[in-house]
């Protein structure tokens, strides 16, 4: 038994127990003796805690990824572990030789070449000269700044400086590399390269706790997640469960934030509404005054009523988007929008060259007839994609389904779904502006532009 528990202790690369850390904020600190002894009121300060009994082990070989809103202590647990701060209370223990990226170019001084900052730089990280000296050519080949390499590092521009930090970083043989934050060096060739060459370092056994807000990274490189909320592990396990499950809450929360500021238009415009009828009684002089007023009530009211039928739409699609916009008398609309594939399983997610339905659910107030409903397919950018309408040339049911079944040929990207029911005139009934968001994936992603054409190549 304690043979296994030391081997299992030595395949422990990080260990965080009952970790807590807390800061000092003062609202207006003094910044002098003198300041202090005149108003000592400004040496009030609260304790805030960061991290708050937060406990997780890292095996050897492992990568474990960080995640969470801004604020909820990731960075600060990284730092913890790279021994910048240290903790209130619990134990930290890290074995092995540690590597962070986490301020890229600590150390660097703009007077000095940037071959002489890569020997400054690399002591940082434990490296000696002759070290430095053997590995020189491997960090400037990485780096691409072959031609700029004995220049300042004043002259570099931004790009340049945090390519050359990430080459010195990124070639240190650590047992342990923390990475917050840093990968958007460089251009798109570079950042590709920088994730290659961390894929290479994961593989080779080298222990990774990175923090970044892309899941599609974390999703690559990670074999867990660990999601923490106001200071604490909400929830730890595989990459795309704790991604997925992150992601929505994130989504819930935007919606609820979104739903909030529209209740606030909404009392808002009411307000207003009442401070103008009020204004109104109040009113004695001047026909010309109160047709204006009047004008403005009316106004409002349209506006009122804008806000409320926007919001009948929350109840007809489970993919609402938050910025869909609607026109109608409810005299003939729509009350239910699904999309389906075809099993049957709603979703909103569609994949080049798969069967879709998209049901439309209908009401109507009265009989009509030589209706049209009409279906459309907007990209994010304004696009229009697609359209395709249904006639009805007899007397319409009081309400009723259509259902469109298609094969999806657009392209990987981000669409919104349109919605009209007009008359063979082309009077509308209802128009429904981006109701639905779409995402579509293509896979292979051989082809590019809006949707895919049947096609073959001959080599001749």
């Amino acid at each position: 038994m304690e043979k296994d528990a030391l081997a299992r202790s030595q395949d422990i690369a990080i260990d965080v127990d009952n970790v807590r850390k807390r800061f000092r904020s003062y609202q207006d600190k003094a910044a002098s003796l003198k300041e202090r002894f005149i108003s000592p009121s400004r040496t009030r300060h609260k304790d805030v805690t960061v991290l708050d009994g937060i406990s997780f082990q890292v095996r050897k070989g492992e990568a474990v990824g960080l995640i969470g809103k801004n604020g909820c202590g990731k960075s600060t647990t990284l730092k913890l572990l790279t021994r910048i701060l240290h903790p209130n209370e619990g134990r930290v223990t890290v074995n092995g030789r540690v590597s962070s990226l986490i301020e890229l170019g600590a150390g660097f001084h703009p007077d000095m070449t940037g071959r002489e900052n890569i020997y400054t730089n690399a002591s940082i990280f434990g490296l000696t000269r002759k070290e430095v000296a053997r590995r020189m050519d491997a960090i400037i080949r990485f780096s691409e700044l072959e031609g700029f390499i004995d220049s300042p590092v004043r002259t570099y521009s931004s790009g340049m400086y945090m390519r050359l930090a990430f080459a010195v970083a990124i070639n240190v043989d650590a047992d342990v590399l923390l990475i917050d934050e840093i990968l958007a060096v460089g251009d798109a060739a570079f950042q590709r390269k920088c994730f290659e060459r961390l894929k290479e370092i994961k593989g080779n056994g080298t222990t990774i706790v990175i923090v970044s807000h892309s899941m599609e990274q974390m999703y690559k490189i990670c074999d867990r997640l660990i999601w923490i909320e106001d200071g604490a592990i909400r929830e730890e396990g595989t990459p795309k469960f704790i991604g997925e499950a992150y992601l929505a809450a994130m989504e819930g929360r935007r919606l609820d934030r979104i739903e909030f500021e529209e209740q606030q238009k909404k009392a808002e415009l009411e307000k207003r509404i009442q401070e103008e009828q009020e204004r109104l009684q109040k009113e004695q002089e001047g026909h010309q005054e109160a047709e204006r007023a009047q004008e403005a009530l009316e106004e409002l009211r349209r506006k009122q009523e804008a806000l409320q039928c926007n919001e009948s739409l929350k109840g007809i699609c489970p993919f609402y988007r938050s910025g869909a916009r609607r026109q109608t008398g409810f005299l003939l609309a729509y009350t239910n929008v699904t999309m389906c594939d075809q099993d049957g399983r709603e979703t909103n997610h569609w994949e080049t060259g798969r069967d879709y339905k998209i049901r439309l659910a209908y009401k109507a107030a009265d009989s009509y007839e030589g209706i049209r409903f009409v279906i459309g397919v907007t990209r994010d950018d304004g696009v229009y994609c697609y359209g395709s309408y249904k006639e009805i040339p007899g007397l319409l049911a009081p309400q009723g389904m259509l259902e469109f079944s298609f094969r999806n040929g657009l392209l990987k990207g981000k669409y919104v779904l349109d919605l009209w029911i007009e008359d063979f005139s082309g009077a509308p009934f209802d128009s429904i502006y981006s109701l639905a968001a779409i995402e579509v994936e293509t896979d292979p992603y051989i082809e590019r532009g809006i949707l895919t054409m049947e096609h073959e190549w001959k080599v001749c």
